[in-house]
């Protein structure tokens, strides 16, 4: 399969040593071998998931599954360690021998039940076929009654720890998703000896034992002040959830680029790397880019976008931001608060539209010039003054994840009229994640955080179109990473910390990690133009997120009763 071209290559030097960066994303996962010394990439390799996200039914089965569910197979992430980090070693034709540390990122929150020695339950025999015995994905949105309930005792109670994630707990985060499990299917949540998130899971997979990291403790899990939330909380939540916490959580945790351990000889065979090699502690992928992207210092916001975006920012600033996924003191580099945001859909809402709704034509028209249907989608509208299309959409495709907490909700496109072209509703929902981003910016401002500047990773980094929307909605020059990997260059870049090849986070994403030269910069005009759009963004935003109709709630109920007992 083609993999992005490797960044910064120079002359290599056999013996020069390097590390290995592992990037566990929504579909595939991929492997970049990266120079210590510079942070030349000098091989990569990607392996598509066999069963990607499951949603309908089981693999190998007929056991179908609930709206809103979204599963993974974790044999497909061990496959990752089996096929890309050998092929990425192959690309790099480096002796294996040269590597001295091993980092990993992961999606998060993908939590799973596991046994005490790590075993993932959906491969236990009499579980596989049991739904809730499989690893749960971060865009697993079936949770959202538990998360509710998370959110009301919490605000009943004045919990200490609510504050910190913007006021609302998401459907996507362990909580709500290891209650579920409880509720629907006990037998499965009592077996289970542990409930990990997939971040740790694979360094048990690469060292031979458990180990836990602040960050998915912190974000995905509201640990906080040295603390889970406590036992009486969790038993407000059920009875049987009280000792949840104690029993399938609880391990010291570690910070940010230390040593979990070393390769077990189990692994090096998998991933024909030697015995004994360093390997970082557990972490997300969107955490793990600061590195590569120069951003571990504060008030340089990280937006890393793709899929879905993610926005991460260091402060030395602790403020209550309204609608963030979570602060978390250590949680992006040790010492300093790491800020959490993101939006559920982005790049999905893009791709659903030029793959569902674009006309033949643009299809056709794509095929001819060798280039993709966003491409043609985007020149149609490229020279069209701002707001000439006469919509605003809200990018809620899949729910609301900064600053509203609501997966319950969905995309919204207001102003059609009989000529409407498909390219201009494409701009529009470009427009209207552009919105989404500013609305987070200002949330975080507004609360006292400052964002000094923006930087832009991930599959986005390379639409032109979307890129100067952004610049122009945001009023800010755009930075861009340099790699095309940057989450896997990101894992490398804390695997040589791990290693002890730079002495802390901060010097190793200065040596390693790197930017374009060139900016993508905003047009005063059109940034003044899209003032007024997005005014009319908010008005929409509030109304339908805010209180001022339950009309999405309402279809989305409607919709799921009308689906169930039919999948």
């Amino acid at each position: 399969m083609p993999v992005p071209t490797p960044q910064n290559v120079s002359a290599h030097k056999p013996g020069d040593a390097v590390a290995v960066g592992i990037d566990f994303g929504t579909l595939s996962g991929r492997a970049v071998v990266v120079r210590v010394s510079d942070g030349a990439e000098l091989g990569t390799a990607v392996h598509p998931y066999r069963h990607g996200v499951i949603t309908d039914r089981l693999p190998d089965s007929s056991v179908t599954l609930p709206a809103e569910t979204a599963l993974q197979d974790p044999e497909d992430h061990r496959q990752v360690l089996s096929r890309a980090v050998p092929a990425a070693l192959r690309d790099a034709g480096v002796d294996p021998g040269q590597v001295i540390g091993v980092g990993t990122a992961f999606t998060a929150s993908t939590c799973m039940p596991v046994t005490a020695d790590g075993v993932p339950l959906c491969e236990v025999a009499p579980y596989t076929p049991r739904p809730h015995a499989w690893p749960k994905l971060w865009r697993h949105h079936a949770a959202q009654p538990e998360a509710d309930a998370v959110n009301a005792l919490a605000a009943e109670r004045g919990e200490p720890w609510l504050p910190r994630y913007g006021g609302r707990i998401s459907s996507e985060w362990q909580i709500a998703k290891a209650l579920q499990v409880l509720k629907e299917d006990p037998e499965v949540y009592h077996r289970a000896d542990r409930w990990i998130e997939a971040a740790d899971w694979i360094v048990w997979q690469l060292c031979g034992t458990e180990t836990r990291n602040v960050c998915t403790a912190g974000y995905k899990g509201q640990y906080q002040d040295g603390d889970w939330p406590s036992r009486d909380f969790f038993g407000a939540l059920h009875p049987e959830f009280a000792d949840f916490a104690r029993d399938k959580l609880e391990h010291p945790l570690s910070q940010l680029g230390d040593r979990a351990g070393t390769l077990t000889a189990e692994a090096a065979a998998r991933t024909g790397l030697p015995e004994g090699v360093p390997v970082a502690v557990g972490n997300v992928d969107a955490h793990v880019t600061a590195a590569t992207a120069g951003t571990t210092e504060p008030g340089r916001m990280l937006a890393i976008m793709g899929t879905s975006t993610c926005h991460v920012m260091n402060s030395d600033v602790l403020a209550e931001v309204p609608g963030m996924c979570g602060q978390v003191l250590g949680g992006i580099v040790p010492g300093v608060w790491g800020y959490e945001a993101g939006q559920s859909g982005v790049g999905d809402i893009f791709a659903w539209f030029a793959e569902q709704h674009a006309p033949p034509e643009v299809h056709e028209r794509a095929r001819e010039r060798g280039t993709s249907v966003h491409d043609v989608l985007a020149e149609e509208t490229a020279d069209d003054p701002v707001g000439a299309h006469g919509l605003v959409a809200l990018d809620w495709h899949s729910g609301n994840r900064s600053v509203l907490v609501d997966h319950d909700l969905s995309g919204v496109l207001a102003g059609l009229t009989l000529a409407t072209r498909p390219a201009e509703i494409y701009r529009a929902l470009v427009e209207a994640t552009a919105f989404g981003t500013r609305t987070i910016v200002e949330a975080f401002e507004k609360a006292g955080v400052p964002v000094h500047d923006l930087t832009v990773a991930g599959g986005m980094v390379d639409r032109p179109h979307v890129l100067r929307i952004y610049a122009d909605v945001l009023g800010r020059p755009l930075r861009l990473v340099s790699s095309g990997l940057a989450c896997a260059v990101g894992a490398a870049i804390h695997g040589a910390v791990a290693a002890g090849a730079h002495r802390d986070i901060h010097a190793a994403s200065a040596a390693m990690g790197g930017v374009r030269e060139h900016t993508v910069d905003p047009d005063p005009e059109r940034t003044a133009a899209y003032d007024e759009l997005h005014a009319l963004y908010t008005e929409l935003h509030d109304h339908f997120g805010r209180g001022g109709t339950r009309s999405l709630h309402r279809l989305r109920d409607i919709r799921n009763a009308a689906r169930k007992g039919n999948p």
